[in-house]
């Protein structure tokens, strides 16, 4: 019999494949689930049991954290990675992570097919297979929700003919939850004008006033919250415990996707967005003017490539050793206040701070050079502009 393996979710278009794929095309299904860091322990084994009731020759639960972390999140701090300054990657890093890892798996069982439940309308579709006929071009691509153009009524009603009696009314809001942040779709996000409500938003506030939180950075990584050391994927859950409470990082994401349409999406990303800001501060302090700009244009390059499943491109090796060299100095702790729905970076400690010089305090006294030094420099720093004005005789009214 035929072996495909499934992109199994445990939502409505994964088990609509699930049981179209088995039934009517006589595959052997293998379901697999990857972990990114949105599901708890119950919630991988009701998943797992609903694919063994849909008819899942073998399922399996991939956790990949700190996998997730190594390969990609690291990078995403390293490069203070905003999509449109905005939008830390939540789902779009995740998924190239999950269709990594799917495709390995169906390889290691020794498949001839590979299927996912995305449509033909998202980013999701190009994220996975770019990275499926990458990785094994010999394994197929199968894709019943996108080829047959389905409807959500279609996927239940042929379920509840297959006698599949599970509650799939659609909740009003969307929930993708991951490591790196959580998504939140619903109709006001179909729209340009309109705001998500507070209650479509996970989190809710829990916490009034303010709360002090000390983050730690070696190289670039946070390996210590509030001085408890850890390893970061952990940190990252600690952090994102304690601002979720305070309803901190929500917003809502403009830009363009993949198909050349534009989109629009609620999320709430605690965690990401105080690590993204608290290190990008941490870098102002300990690196070079040169570093910071190259390393903004290159970190931008790296997300919009990222963000478009152009992950395997050797490119982003390239990219990576930069940033992870520019890392070097990136060493100390940031303060962060925690307050109802926002955060305020305080200020930083370390030892590679450029700012502890004995050459000059700015604005107040030079110790490093003489007046007639700041005169001389001042006058050839103005050479350029000063000749141009000459022989253009430029009046600058």
């Amino acid at each position: 019999m035929k072996k495909v393996v499934l992109a199994y979710s445990g939502g409505l278009d994964t088990s609509y494949c699930l049981k179209y794929l088995k039934n009517e095309k006589g595959y052997e299904v293998h379901t697999v689930l990857i972990n990114t860091g949105g599901f708890d322990d119950a919630e991988l084994k009701a998943i797992e049991d609903r694919a063994y009731e849909l008819g899942s020759a073998k399922h399996a639960n991939l956790t990949i954290l700190d996998k997730y972390y190594d390969k990609a999140i690291k990078y995403l701090i390293y490069g203070n990675v905003l999509k449109n300054n905005t939008y830390p990657l939540s789902v779009s890093a995740e998924r190239v992570f999950q269709a990594i890892e799917a495709i390995k798996y169906a390889k290691s069982v020794g498949a001839t097919a590979i299927a996912h439940g995305s449509t033909g309308a998202g980013n999701d579709q190009i994220r996975f297979d770019l990275i499926f006929q990458t990785i094994a071009p010999e394994i197929e691509i199968i894709t019943p929700i996108r080829d047959l153009k389905l409807s959500r009524q279609e996927e239940v009603d042929y379920l509840i003919k297959n006698g599949v009696h599970y509650s799939w009314e659609k909740a009003q809001y969307s929930i993708n939850k991951g490591l790196w942040g959580t998504s939140v779709g619903g109709k006001e996000t179909l729209t340009s004008h309109q705001s998500l409500p507070s209650e479509a938003y996970p989190s809710q506030l829990q916490k009034e006033g303010e709360e002090k939180v000390t983050l730690e950075f070696k190289k670039g990584e946070l390996v210590a919250v509030n001085g408890v050391a850890d390893k970061p994927s952990n940190n990252i859950v600690a952090l994102e415990k304690l601002a979720s409470a305070y309803a901190i990082g929500r917003d809502t994401h403009v830009g363009d996707t993949i198909i050349g349409i534009k989109g629009r999406v609620g999320f709430e990303a605690a965690a990401p967005l105080i690590i993204i800001k608290a290190h990008h501060l941490l870098e102002k302090h300990t690196l070079g003017k040169w570093q910071q700009y190259w390393k903004e244009q290159l970190g931008n390059w790296y997300g919009m490539l990222f963000h478009e499943g152009q992950f395997l491109d050797p490119v982003m090796r390239n990219i990576e050793a930069f940033l992870e060299d520019t890392q070097k100095t990136v060493n100390g702790k940031v303060f962060v206040s925690l307050k109802p729905y926002h955060f305020s970076l305080d200020g930083i400690e370390s030892e590679n701070d450029l700012m502890n010089t004995g050459f000059g305090q700015y604005g107040e006294m030079n110790n490093a050079w003489t007046s007639d030094d700041a005169k001389g420099f001042i006058k050839i720093l103005g050479n350029a502009q000063n000749i141009f004005s000459s022989v253009n005789k430029e009046t600058y009214e």
